[in-house]
């Protein structure tokens, strides 16, 4: 039987924590939920948790407190924090406390689960992230030699084509969140960088123009994948 991830869950809205916490388990999360930012660390003592889901403004402890204390007790567990403020400032909090993501609400409950299984499966250490060569339908893509290969014809990969292309095959069928490869490839989520990575996109789109099972797709607000139908 498989374990289900199981998820910490700190957030004082008690009717909109109360359904967070129904929809996750629903999508076979386990959960546990404080709505208290002061019950918090003690909770977190007292179980293993796969990622922890934080509001930022809470009564008593704020969520980048909590995450400062998580991240002292677990340098490695995922932490996602939920806000209702969009701030420039507030985004590169969180990202400097140690977060793996960044959701503003409202958010689309769907989006949420794409986001929490791609920071899970980066997590879980996946082989192919260790790969230099991948399979994409019917392409052969070659991250060292920055080669994609298609009916004996070699496409030559420029470096931040090659590292997004990588980053995507990583994340095959799931969310890879536009703020992550910003941060990773351009280390900058600026408007100017996100222009310039939605350009290599549309060339690596081109690319994969001749295999109709290979779409590079946008996920409204959140980021793009790689999806490769069987």
């Amino acid at each position: 039987m498989t374990t289900k991830p199981h998820i910490f869950l700190v957030e004082d809205d008690l009717s909109f924590g109360a359904v967070l916490k129904s929809y996750l388990e629903i999508n076979d999360f386990e959960v546990d939920w404080v709505d208290d930012g002061q019950l918090a660390i003690p909770q977190f003592n007292k179980s293993s948790y796969d990622i922890c889901i934080l509001d930022v403004m809470l009564p008593n402890v704020d969520g980048f407190t909590i995450g400062s204390e998580i991240r002292k007790l677990n340098s490695v567990v995922p932490i996602l924090f939920l806000t209702a403020k969009n701030l420039r400032e507030d985004v590169l909090k969180g990202y400097k406390i140690g977060a793996d993501d960044y959701i503003t609400k409202p958010f689309d409950t769907e989006v949420l689960i794409f986001k929490l299984k791609a920071i899970l499966k980066r997590g879980n250490g996946n082989q192919s992230k260790e790969s230099d060569f991948y399979q994409i339908g019917t392409y052969q893509f070659d991250f060292k030699l920055r080669t994609l290969e298609h009916d004996n014809s070699k496409q030559k990969l420029s470096p931040k084509e090659a590292e997004l292309l990588k980053m995507l095959c990583d994340n095959r069928n799931e969310l890879l969140p536009r703020e992550t490869a910003l941060r990773k490839i351009w280390g900058d989520d600026g408007y100017f960088t996100a222009r310039s990575m939605d350009v290599y996109l549309t060339k690596l789109r081109k690319f994969f123009a001749d295999d109709e099972s290979v779409e590079i797709r946008n996920i409204h607000g959140s980021g793009f994948m790689l999806e490769i139908k069987e």
